[in-house]
């Protein structure tokens, strides 16, 4: 088990990040509404409303009660549906943690349309991985992906504390994500399997490492580079604040944001 809890890595432009808790809660609302069905009104609901591979390619098709929406629009609204409370739990965690560094660096406008490209192309990956697949694929876990691609890149160096098994260990970005993006392709190097889209989550990645060079603002450095004051300059900016540059905002580190906040 692999969960993030916070990191210590304060944002710097954007006092609120709408996009990412509009994502939650979009989410979590659509998650109440499946829960609110029937059971097996609840599995039509998946079927309608997830991206099948076979029926978005047009080699099969929904019966006719189930088709709700044309099949590739399915590919953005499965990006909202979960398979189960740990499902929806865990991939809001992740957003949660990661995605305002990552909202951040890119504005509200740019990162939504990130998102949902990272979501889109995690998905394309997951249904050319098995084209005949009839079985739905839900969840957020490949937009997210491409949060978790572009925070490495932004921030390797950032420490993200993470509860492995029972344990919460404080480690450096580019060892928990990386560690993490790992996994997916040593999952597919083993089979896959699991009831997961792993190609869905290393395309997801990928999207974000590919695309945060082109959607980040220019001012805003890779790989924790320096795109704001030094340390040397806060120090002189707490000691005397009149010989600090005019227009560089200091940013207190030692507040740590946590998912419960």
């Amino acid at each position: 088990m692999f969960i993030p809890l916070y990191d210590s890595n304060p944002t710097h432009r954007i006092p609120f990040h709408y996009v990412t808790v509009a994502i939650i809660i979009l989410c979590v609302l659509t998650f109440l509404w499946q829960a609110s069905l029937e059971p097996h009104v609840a599995q039509e609901a998946i079927f309608a409303f997830g991206a099948i591979p076979a029926v978005v390619l047009g080699e099969r098709t929904l019966p006719p009660d189930l088709a709700i929406i044309p099949p590739q629009l399915s590919l953005m609204t499965s990006m909202f549906m979960h398979g189960g409370w740990m499902h929806l739990i865990g991939n809001m965690v992740f957003l949660w943690v990661l995605g305002d560094n990552v909202e951040d660096a890119m504005g509200h406008g740019r990162y939504g349309v990130f998102y949902l490209a990272c979501g889109l192309v995690a998905a394309l990956c997951h249904i050319m991985a098995d084209t005949a697949s009839v079985v739905p694929m839900v969840g957020a876990s490949g937009a997210i992906s491409g949060i978790i691609g572009a925070y490495l890149l932004l921030h390797p160096k950032a420490r993200i504390h993470v509860l492995v098994s029972w344990w919460v260990v404080a480690l450096p970005a580019w060892i928990a994500l990386g560690g993490w993006i790992g996994l997916q392709f040593f999952n597919v190097a083993m089979g896959g399997g699991g009831n997961v889209a792993w190609w869905a989550h290393i395309g997801g990645a990928v999207a974000g490492i590919v695309l945060i060079p082109f959607f980040k603002h220019r001012d805003i450095a890779l790989f924790d580079g320096a795109s704001g004051p030094s340390e040397k300059q806060q120090q002189q900016a707490q000691s005397s604040p009149s010989q600090m540059p005019s227009g560089i905002r200091i940013v207190r580190r030692q507040d740590r944001r946590r998912p419960w906040r």
